[in-house]
């Protein structure tokens, strides 16, 4: 479960795999981002069957890796971007998705009829 009001970013250029956690905080750092700010930054691989996210979670840093075995992870063109995804978002992508179409629906608070 992804705590409320986390930030996650999804980079949009492929990684090398085989970086560990250590190596993708320090990507992160490079593209001056707070690795150690609480948010999560998911990775693509040159095949779009891959992802790697890592976070500090306050006491250490996790790596949450998954490979599709039958299809592809949906995913933002190649490039230099950096993308922000909600909560629903990134879900959406680790099931295999298109997270592109998840949108959030503005619901007005309720008023008090008297």
């Amino acid at each position: 479960m992804i705590p409320a009001g986390v930030k996650i970013f999804l980079a949009a250029s492929p990684i090398d795999f085989r970086k560990g956690p250590d190596s993708l905080l320090a990507l992160v750092r490079a593209a001056g981002s707070d690795p150690f700010s609480g948010s999560l930054y998911a990775f693509r691989a040159k095949r779009a069957d891959r992802i790697k996210i890592v976070w500090w979670d306050g006491t250490g840093v996790c790596l949450y890796a998954k490979r599709l075995e039958k299809s592809q992870f949906i995913w933002p063109r190649v490039g230099p971007a950096r993308i922000q995804l909600n909560h629903v978002q990134v879900l959406a992508l680790l099931d295999g998705l298109d997270w592109k179409k998840v949108r959030v629906i503005g619901v007005k608070a309720p008023e008090i009829v008297g």
